[in-house]
């Protein structure tokens, strides 16, 4: 009987529909937050999202013809990138630089280094972090919003500032406010938390660990139960927890890996945002953590019976 055997970097797939199978859940699980973005910030949104999309697929396409590589956007890995990087940006972004942030995401971090499987970061995060260096001089860049319904400033900005009018528990839990259009709206995202531990393709470690941390740091730091709550349900923590930290190929595979990384995602993200000038640190934190990521690898592997802690 031939058996045949095949090789591939991690994430290991049992199938070959596996990856596929796990991005599409990853875009159904994806839908609440981006319907809700449009429903906030309207057409402006949509707009955001079909751009970031179209040239993710476009520009891996591309670059496999040109490399004459095989075709992978059927794998739908693309769209979750384009999809995610639109996500976590703002309406005040101009189309131009959405392109621009999804061909660095896709052929920068991703097909340079050999596609799904070998990036050394997460895609959506590394184009975001690209947008905000290389635009954050320009007015409408790819900082957190502004939403005409409430305020000319983000909900960590008030806060930070400790202004009275900054929203509610509530507004923040719905999303009625100034932020990125797939960040704003809590409960949008913990619908795609449950969809994605009903399909077991992420757990609840990494996500509950990342939030918890920066939850019980700022309960320390600041003694206030509603603060803490607060500074965990505004910006783009629940986005990034659920959707990027929890990334196959650039966490920890390890349980005790996957654990270090998410407290190291929150502290990172508490420390940045408690005491820098910049609102905001969940982006960061996940692409140093993903640096990270073959260290804590590591020292985290699990020693075999009768094996060496020295390897």
């Amino acid at each position: 009987m031939e058996t045949n055997l095949i090789l591939s970097s991690s994430p290991h797939i049992h199938t070959r529909d596996s990856s596929r199978r796990i991005m599409l859940d990853v875009i159904i699980a994806l839908l609440p937050a981006a319907i809700a973005g449009v429903i906030i910030f309207g057409a402006k949104a949509l707009g955001v999202i079909a751009a970031c999309v179209i040239t993710a697929v476009v520009s891996e396409a591309l670059f496999n013809l040109i490399v004459h590589k095989q075709q992978t956007v059927g794998d739908f890995s693309a769209v979750v990138t384009g999809l995610l990087l639109a996500l976590n940006l703002s309406t005040n972004v101009a189309i131009w630089q959405c392109v621009v942030g999804t061909v660095f995401a896709i052929v920068v971090v991703k097909c340079l280094f050999g596609g799904l499987g070998k990036n050394f970061a997460n895609p959506a995060i590394t184009g975001r972090v690209f947008m905000l260096l290389a635009f954050s001089s320009v007015a409408g860049g790819a900082k957190p919003a502004v939403v005409e319904l409430v305020s000319s400033a983000t909900p960590l900005e008030l806060l930070a500032q400790g202004a009275e009018d900054a929203p509610g528990l509530m507004e923040l839990f719905l999303g009625l406010h100034g932020g990125a259009i797939g960040e704003t709206c809590c409960l949008a995202l913990l619908l795609g938390f449950a969809w994605l531990l009903f399909r077991r393709v992420i757990k609840w470690h990494v996500p509950v660990i990342f939030i918890g941390t920066v939850f019980v740091l700022y309960l320390v730091f600041t003694g206030s139960f509603q603060m803490a709550l607060a500074e965990i349900l505004a910006g783009g923590l629940f986005i990034g927890a659920i959707f990027m930290a929890t990334d196959y190929v650039t966490s920890p595979i390890t349980l005790k890996g996957k654990m270090v990384f998410a407290l190291g995602c929150g502290l990172v993200t508490f420390v940045i945002r408690y005491f820098c000038a910049y609102p905001e640190g969940v982006s960061f934190s996940i692409l140093a953590m993903n640096i990270l990521t073959p260290y804590i690898e590591k020292f985290t592997a699990n020693t075999p019976l009768g094996g060496s802690k020295n390897g």
